[in-house]
């Protein structure tokens, strides 16, 4: 199925709408066109196209909701998907935290949608792999990647009169290039909403670069290093401070609940270094994204945390009402703001520290605290007087991002990052970090 235009899918929404029968009815439809190629031992492995589109009710009967989905779109189909939710919500209990569907709302158009990556094709994913695979051949190396590139819509609206639509684009790829022995590893990923900015020859040669710099490394005892964290490696390490969610705040499950006092936040708090200011921005050129939230609300752009201070955090409808505030969507992206440091200069002003390319296999350790463990990987690097000196074998740290962001030395121009293990971009800067903790060694490459 084609991807809807903006009339075709009020078109649709509107005819599901008028099968309801509920006293709320809410209907979202979105689709995604694209092609995928993946690799192995510098070959193709498997490459295939998808074509996806999808249809939700959701139908209230006082605060009983039943939902129901389908991905047929014949007149008869739609009918029944609306029948179905219909009788599931007269068997679903009432729901104590249901809040009506909100009304007519206008939004901006949102920049998410790029034509040239639109147009992608099978012959365009080829050429991009081939140039990543002749990297990755000069270097004498064999790689395992995945190209990705897809367009979609979204649209939702309800009995109430919202009407809320977007359509979108985007590229991703990473690439994990290694010798035949497997004993050396480098690793890089870069998405785009527009594919002019996707060169996969030179993010490639970054990988084998970090690869064949990493043979015969040596291990170093673990402990407190200062630490230079490439765009990818903060990715990992921050996301999962990432939600900001006042309630879980006030309910004391979160590390940005205030120790000690019931119901209160470190709202308003320096939380981090001053250096530090992360913030959503749907027209952010970068990292764009869709103009609404999943129930209607309108996004803009919102500082999370500014200069250090902890400034706002999201209210669901629910949650706001509550607590008499206005409702604040969480996070549609992430943007934390850089310096004007560049990684040489980083690592040019270290006496002793460690370079890490990327951070893999993280968990949660305390929830409060936002301690954290995991490995390093793909490339890490001793920094002695100025000059990176010696690959080392990796490690496994245990770390908080609250204590490692106050703890910044410098940070860099932000890069678009890719975390594969959230499927999630965000703009991160390079951060020199001291005193991040390193608790043993790992044999993993």
């Amino acid at each position: 199925m084609a991807i809807l235009t903006k009339e075709e899918a009020q078109a649709l929404l509107k005819k599901v709408l008028s099968y309801s029968k509920a006293d709320e009815c809410e209907v979202f439809v979105g689709g995604s066109i694209g092609g995928n190629i993946r690799t192995a031992l510098n070959a193709v492995s498997t490459a295939g196209e998808t074509d996806t589109t999808s249809l939700s009710v959701s139908s209230t009967f006082g605060k009983k909701t039943g939902s129901a989905s389908i991905n047929e779109f014949d007149d008869a189909s739609l009918e029944k998907v609306v029948r179905r939710s219909e009788e599931l919500a007269q068997l679903a209990p009432e729901n104590p935290e249901h809040m009506p569907p909100l009304g007519p709302a206008t939004f901006k158009d949102s920049i998410t949608f790029n034509a040239d990556t639109a147009a992608m094709t099978p012959d365009t994913r080829a050429d991009l792999i081939a140039q990543s695979m002749k990297a990755t051949k000069e270097a004498g190396l064999v790689q395992a990647g995945f190209l990705e590139n897809s367009s979609g819509f979204s649209a939702t609206m309800n009995n109430k009169g919202l009407f809320a639509y977007n359509k979108s684009s985007g590229v991703t790829f990473s690439v994990t290039t290694r010798d035949d022995a497997g004993s050396i590893s480098g690793y890089a990923a870069r998405g785009f909403t527009d594919i002019k900015k996707l060169d996969t020859y030179g993010a490639t040669k970054i990988a084998t670069i970090k690869a064949n710099a990493s043979k015969n490394a040596k291990a170093i005892e673990p402990g407190k290093y200062t630490v230079i964290l490439e765009p990818t490696a903060g990715a990992y390490m921050l996301e999962n401070m990432f939600r900001f969610d006042a309630r879980s705040a006030e309910e004391g499950r979160s590390f940005l609940s205030k120790k000690g006092v019931k119901g209160a936040t470190r709202l308003g708090d320096q939380l981090v270094d001053e250096k530090v200011s992360i913030y959503s921005d749907p027209f952010n050129p970068d990292l764009p994204s869709g103009t609404w939230s999943g129930d209607g609300l309108p996004l803009e752009k919102t500082y999370w945390i500014e200069k250090g201070i902890l400034k706002n955090l999201s209210y669901s409808r629910y949650w706001a009402q509550q607590k008499g505030v206005k409702p604040v969507p969480g996070p549609s992206n992430i943007i934390m703001e850089g310096g004007n440091s560049t990684l040489e200069e980083m690592i040019a002003s270290t006496e002793r520290g460690i370079l890490v390319s990327r951070l893999w296999y993280i968990r949660m350790v305390d929830q409060q605290s936002l301690m954290l463990t995991g490995l390093t990987r793909d490339g890490t690097f001793l920094i002695e007087n100025g000059k990176i000196k010696a690959p080392v074998k990796n490690f496994r740290f245990n770390e908080s991002p609250i204590i490692m962001l106050n703890n910044v030395e410098a940070l860099g121009k932000p890069e678009r990052a890719i975390s594969v293990e959230s499927y999630r971009s965000y703009m991160i800067p390079p951060m020199k970090i001291r005193e991040f903790n390193f608790t043993s060694l790992s044999d993993a490459v």
